[in-house]
C-alpha cells in the first residue's frame, strides 16, 4: 500500500480562524498518525484578493500551532496546468462553452425556483448553432465553460458521515472556467489532487456537493476515482447554536494568540469538540497524535464555546511542570519566573501572563489598600519572624484570631488587600513567603513597597 497524502488547502485572502484550524489540525493528525505526507497548498488563483501578508500570517499561525507541512505548493504556479485539463475537457466534449449574463442565469434561477423545481442550468448552450457562437462572440460576449456531467449514480463511503450519494441528473453542471478565463476551485482543486497524488480529502461539510462533481471529473481527466477518500467535517457553531460566519474575525488565530491563549490548549479543546472523547487538554500534540482517532469525529455540528477555551488553557497551565513550561516562560519574557514561583503560582493562572501580574504584587512597589488601619496596626505586631513557610500565614492568622476574634472575611481580607493590593488572587499562604517580611510589614504600615 502506498504511503497517504493528504493536503490542507487555505486561500491566503484572510487570517485562518478556528474553522481552517480545526480542518488543518484533523488533516495533519490524520497524516502523522499515519504516517502520511502531509502537503500545504495555498489556494491563490484568485490574484485581486490573494496578499502576501496573509499568506506569510498562514505560515506563522501554523508554526504557533505546531503544524508542519512536508511541502508546499502554490495554485498561482500551476495555471499552465488547468489550461491543459480543461483543453482536455473541452477536446471530449465534456467541457462546453455558456454565454449567459449573469442577470439571465438569475431569471433563470428564479423562475425555475416559482415553479418548485431545482435550479438546475437547462443546458441550454448545448444547443447552440455555430452561427450563434459566432454571434455571441462578436457581440463581446465571453464564454464561461461548464462541466457536462453524466446522468448516472455517484456515491462514496465518507470518513465521517458514512455512505453519501447523489444523482448526476440531479445536479447543475458546473462551471470550471470563468469569463476571463481563470480557473475555479472545482477544477484546480482535483487537477492538484491528481498530480500531486493526494489520497486522502477532509474538508469543510460545504464541499459535499463538490465532491459528487469532482469525483466524475477525476474520471473525465483519466484518472480513478477510486483512489480517493473523502471525509467531509462538520461547521463550528457558537454556544447557543448560531453561525460563527459573522463572528469569525473576532476567532482568527491570530487573535487569539495575542489574547495569550496556549496553542496546545486550543488545538486539544478544537480536535476533541464534536468527537465522543473527553474533552481534556493534551499536554502535547504528540499526545494528541497518539489519541487522534478520526471515526470519533461526529456527524453532529459542534459548538464553540469561548467560555471553555478558557477553562482548557486553565487546566492545560495548571497541569503543566516546570521543565516543560520553561520555553514558554522564556518566549513570553518570563525567563526570570523561577521554579519556586511557578509550582507556588500555576494553579492560580488562567493564562501565562497572569504569572507577570502575581510577580510584580510578590516583587514590585505597590500601593497597599489600607481598609482598617488599627487592625493592620495589631498585624504587624504579630508578624512572625522569618524564615517563613506556607506554615506561616495559617501562624500568624490563628494568633490575630485568638486576639481580636476576627474570622472568615473579616480576618482575612484586610491583610490580603494590604499585601496584595486587591481582594482575589493566589492562596495567601503561598504568597506571603514570596513576599517576605520587609515588604510585608511596609505593606501593612500603609507604605508603598
Amino acid at each position: 500500500m502506498s504511503t497517504p497524502i493528504l493536503r490542507f488547502a487555505p486561500s491566503p485572502t484572510g487570517l485562518l480562524h478556528i474553522g481552517n484550524a480545526r480542518t488543518a489540525l484533523i488533516n495533519w493528525l490524520f497524516a502523522r498518525k499515519n504516517k502520511a505526507t502531509f502537503i500545504l497548498r495555498l489556494d491563490d488563483t484568485d490574484l485581486m484578493r490573494s496578499k502576501q501578508q496573509y499568506e506569510q500570517a498562514i505560515y506563522e499561525d501554523l508554526k504557533w500551532l505546531g503544524l508542519t507541512y512536508d511541502r508546499i505548493e502554490w495554485q498561482s504556479k500551476r495555471l499552465q496546468e488547468y489550461e491543459k485539463a480543461a483543453d482536455a475537457l473541452k477536446s471530449s466534449g465534456r467541457l462546453y462553452a455558456c454565454y449567459e449574463t449573469p442577470e439571465e442565469l438569475e431569471f433563470k434561477r428564479r423562475r425555475l425556483l416559482s415553479q418548485g423545481r431545482p435550479p438546475i442550468y437547462d443546458r441550454a448552450a448545448l444547443n447552440l448553432t455555430t452561427e450563434e457562437h459566432d454571434r455571441f462572440l462578436k457581440e463581446g460576449r465571453k464564454p464561461h465553460w461548464r462541466f457536462k456531467l453524466m446522468p448516472e449514480a455517484i456515491s462514496w463511503k465518507d470518513l465521517i458521515r458514512g455512505d453519501i450519494s447523489f444523482e448526476g441528473e440531479n445536479l447543475s453542471d458546473p462551471i470550471l472556467i470563468r469569463e476571463d478565463h481563470s480557473p475555479v476551485y472545482t477544477l484546480s482543486s482535483v487537477v492538484d489532487d491528481i498530480d500531486f497524488g493526494i489520497t486522502h480529502v477532509i474538508r469543510g461539510e460545504d464541499h459535499i456537493t463538490n465532491t459528487a462533481i469532482q469525483l466524475q471529473l477525476i474520471e473525465a481527466l483519466g484518472a480513478n476515482s477510486k483512489d480517493f477518500t473523502f471525509g467531509h467535517v462538520q461547521y463550528l457553531l457558537g454556544e447557543q447554536g448560531e453561525s460563527l460566519s459573522k463572528r469569525i474575525g473576532s476567532l482568527s488565530l491570530r487573535q487569539l494568540q495575542e489574547e495569550g491563549y496556549e496553542a496546545c490548549a486550543l488545538a486539544s479543546y478544537l480536535v476533541k469538540l464534536g468527537t465522543s472523547e473527553d474533552i481534556s487538554p493534551a499536554l502535547s500534540l504528540d499526545q494528541l497524535i497518539n489519541e487522534f482517532d478520526i471515526s470519533h469525529v461526529g456527524r453532529a455540528a459542534p459548538r464553540f464555546s469561548k467560555n471553555m477555551l478558557d477553562r482548557m488553557n486553565a487546566r492545560l497551565l495548571r497541569q503543566q511542570s516546570y521543565n516543560h513550561i520553561q520555553a514558554r516562560l522564556a518566549e513570553e519574557g518570563l525567563h526570570y519566573i523561577h521554579e519556586e514561583f511557578w509550582n507556588t503560582c500555576h494553579g492560580n493562572i488562567d493564562k501565562l501572563m497572569d504569572l507577570k501580574h502575581i510577580w510584580n504584587v510578590c516583587t514590585q512597589e505597590l500601593t497597599p489598600r489600607i481598609e482598617d488601619a488599627s487592625y493592620l496596626e495589631k498585624a504587624c505586631k504579630s508578624l512572625p519572624l522569618e524564615p517563613w513557610t506556607s506554615e506561616t500565614w495559617i501562624i500568624w492568622t490563628q494568633a490575630l484570631k485568638e486576639e481580636t476574634g476576627r474570622k472568615g472575611r473579616d480576618l482575612f481580607m484586610p491583610l490580603r488587600q494590604a499585601l496584595t493590593g486587591e481582594d482575589h488572587g493566589p492562596e495567601m499562604k503561598e504568597l506571603l513567603p514570596l513576599i517576605g517580611r520587609e515588604k510585608a510589614l511596609k505593606r501593612l504600615q500603609g507604605k508603598v513597597a
